[in-house]
């Protein structure tokens, strides 16, 4: 049985460092000398939270063509919360603004997406704080956007689990609940 086991201990430890690799060459999270966000290029390949339409902050009237929001999260990011119910240090969402349509092709009532008007991300740093980085709709590299812009303070004093809106996020927002990490006055 010993022997066995010893056997089987270099493959384990080579699965670990091939796991390990690919996350370190996961596109996720990296900034360039200058202390600029690059853009995560594979983003659309990550875990899809939620899609909204139309989202406002602010009361007022509908928008007859809103924008769709796209919320995506790093792999990584998204097994640690589900084991943990919090975000870990370097968990990266996309928030992905495209425009919507609602005449074309066969499509008589209702709305779909169309072009990309922005791209954001909400960053939670190796330090454990949080930063926005605006890409607008190119890829080029972001600096974060400042401390003063309201998206800070918006997602500190509405965000249902650290400074993200697990609210708005279905698959998650039961975990946060199992798990208590829900803010509660935020989990509406």
């Amino acid at each position: 049985m010993l022997l066995k086991m010893i056997a089987v201990l270099p493959f384990l430890a080579l699965c670990a460092v091939l796991a390990n690799g690919l996350f370190q060459n996961d596109d996720s999270l990296r900034f360039n000398s200058k202390g600029e966000m690059i853009f995560p290029a594979h983003y659309r390949e990550w875990v899809w939270l939620t899609s909204g339409l139309g989202m406002s902050y602010n009361a007022g009237a509908e928008d007859p063509n809103p924008d769709f929001d796209n919320v995506f999260v790093s792999p990584q990011a998204y097994s640690s919360f589900l084991a943990n119910g919090v975000w870990p240090n370097g968990s990266v969402f996309v928030l992905e603004v495209r425009a919507s349509h609602h005449q074309g092709s066969i499509n008589k009532t209702g709305h779909y997406q169309g072009d990309l008007e922005d791209i954001e991300t909400h960053v939670k740093k190796a330090d454990g704080t949080w930063a926005f980085y605006g890409f607008g709709d190119g890829t080029k590299p972001a600096s974060m956007k400042p401390k003063s812009a309201d998206c800070y303070s918006c997602h500190e004093q509405h965000g249902a689990v650290d400074t993200t809106f697990v609210q708005f996020y279905p698959t998650l927002l039961k975990v946060a609940q199992e798990k208590k990490t829900l803010k509660v006055e935020n989990s509406k």
